[in-house]
């Protein structure tokens, strides 16, 4: 007899739970969605893209579209920790950008070379060697961009900034 009056304590158990759990699913879900179409509509009104950063992605312009200004020297750069580095930066312009033609393309980018070499020396001795020698650059470089992109007025102008060759020094 006890274990009949367990079983059906059990099952009522079980019963309840998933009435409370399907009444939840009833009542969450669709608060769900109504949170998602309002961010949905609050990007769409601001014009953000859900993935995507600040400015024109380079991999989603057509290699026929971009053209790269190779600056003209090196960079030699002290890093925060006292440490060298030493590289080479490019920059891809996109050349259906309205920015390229107020510009005028690489042209122009020869006319602020000491501008963009001095932001990037400025962006990159605050990093220290670890910083910049870790697996790959790309937070120093998407800080690269950032900041040309806001010296070029923020719009899809410059869209890349790769690093042709680097090298990371030790001070003895």
């Amino acid at each position: 007899m006890k274990k009949n009056l367990i079983s059906i304590i059990v099952l009522a158990l079980v019963l309840a739970n998933l009435i409370l759990t399907a009444v939840l699913a009833f009542t969450i879900i669709p608060q769900t969605r109504k949170s998602n179409a309002l961010i949905d509509q609050v990007c769409a009104a601001i014009d953000l893209e859900l993935e995507g950063g600040p400015g024109a992605d380079a991999s989603a312009i057509p290699i026929e579209n971009i053209e790269t200004y190779d600056i003209a020297e090196g960079f030699t750069v002290n890093l925060a920790d006292g440490n060298y580095a030493v590289f080479s930066v490019s920059l891809a312009m996109n050349t259906q950008s309205e920015g390229y033609a107020s510009y005028k393309g690489a042209e122009g980018l020869a006319a602020k070379e000491s501008m963009i070499r001095g932001e990037i020396n400025q962006i990159v001795t605050t990093y220290t060697m670890d910083e910049f020698s870790s697996n790959s650059y790309k937070t120093v470089q998407d800080d690269i961009l950032k900041s040309v992109q806001e010296m070029f007025g923020g719009n899809d102008f410059i869209v890349g900034v790769y690093f042709s060759s680097v090298n990371v020094q030790e001070r003895k």
